[in-house]
């Protein structure tokens, strides 16, 4: 046992303190050596502090699908799939984001929910970096027509519509 404990004193006395090893700054330059070479160029399509809104595509058919499939992709953890922020993430514990449906939000422009996607709001992160500006303006479609679905009443649809509502179980 005492040899155990001394031979375990001596391999520590023989540690060195780890703070005063030599080490190579990261940000030294030695002409010709490719380890040192100034840091990488910032990729192309990068969004830049304070961007400027993009302008909004046609309201299409074909962006109202693209927006769903991005939403599905990056919004539904945490605003579900009917937008009514009660998503995965918030069921797991997180305050849950208010919901698309409350009258402030049917109320707003649709560059709000592009200027929210790409600057982030209250405990929302910023999406800009995930999401490229056609993309969000795609999201913002699809949830107007969220909003739009939620709201819908009976008496909207045509008689073609009814009856396709009334055959369904």
């Amino acid at each position: 046992m005492k040899r155990a404990l001394l031979l375990s004193l001596l391999v520590l006395a023989g540690c060195d303190d780890m703070n005063h090893q030599a080490k190579r700054n990261p940000y030294e330059r030695n002409a010709g050596d490719p380890r040192t070479a100034d840091p990488a160029q910032t990729p192309s399509g990068t969004v830049q502090f304070a961007e400027k809104p993009t302008k909004a595509p046609p309201l299409t058919l074909a962006l109202i699908e693209r927006g769903q499939n991005r939403y599905q992709q990056f919004c539904v953890p945490c605003h579900s799939e009917l937008g009514d922020g009660h998503g995965m993430v918030v069921q797991r514990g997180f305050s849950p984001p208010p919901s698309y449906h409350i009258d402030r939000l049917r109320e707003a422009n649709t560059a709000h929910f592009y200027d929210v996607m790409t600057n982030g709001y209250g405990a929302m992160y910023s999406f800009a970096q995930r999401v490229p500006p056609p993309d969000r303006w795609a999201i913002a479609a699809y949830i107007r027509a969220l909003q739009l679905s939620e709201q819908a009443k009976e008496t909207d649809l045509t008689p073609a519509q009814r009856a396709v509502l009334a055959s369904t179980p």
